[in-house]
């Protein structure tokens, strides 16, 4: 009787604490791995389409360093009438990106890639998340609780963040955290990563 052979090698090519935390919950071994991708728009680049492209990219990027393995790219864009807002960076930029969603809907398009050889799967969740009527006395204090500066849109719906809402519509709960299980899982076992 041989040595039993390894598992098969899933990459995260993320560094994510979001997405990480995601893909535990389907408990499957994988790594980690940072890919090194521009993530700056190009010019007149819509939302949607900066986070396709980017999850690719970024799913490419690490397939270079482990060509046999599956690799897990993603990327999410948060869309306010048809631009795209990035991430805070800091308290200001936050309470100004809240400010402005406040008693608004802002779409986020949450991107999938999963490379293994020649296969390539792509899959874009798009969330649409409406606020409720903000005052700048709730912004701060939510800005001051959760601190949510690395966050598209600045907040963490998976925590104080939901409060901020009076609805999300989307196929998938997890697309708005940064990585759409439902849809991840389906594309795993299309290119044949068995899960559960």
């Amino acid at each position: 009787m041989g040595e039993p052979s390894a598992p098969p090698s899933l990459i995260l090519a993320s560094t994510s604490i979001y997405r990480r935390q995601l893909l535990d919950r389907l408990r499957l071994p994988y790594r980690v791995a940072k890919p090194d991708v521009d993530e700056q728009p190009l010019a007149a680049e819509a939302p949607d389409a900066l986070s396709e492209r980017l999850a690719q990219a970024k799913a490419i990027a690490v397939q270079a360093a482990f060509p046999d393995a599956w690799i897990i790219g993603s990327d999410q864009v948060c869309e306010r009438d048809g631009e795209s807002i990035g991430k805070s960076g800091d308290a200001a930029t936050a309470f100004a990106q809240l400010r402005t969603a406040s008693g608004r809907k802002l779409r986020f398009h949450t991107a999938v890639c999963v490379l293994h050889g020649e296969q390539r799967l792509l899959h874009r969740d798009c969330t649409d998340v409406q606020f409720r009527q903000l005052n700048d006395h709730e912004i701060e204090r939510y800005l001051q609780a959760e601190q949510p500066f690395d966050c598209a849109g600045s907040f963490k719906c998976e925590g104080l963040g939901i409060s901020l809402f009076e609805s999300i519509r989307s196929d998938d709960p997890t697309a708005l955290i940064g990585l759409p299980l439902i849809v991840l899982a389906r594309m795993l076992r299309a290119a044949g990563f068995m899960v559960p």
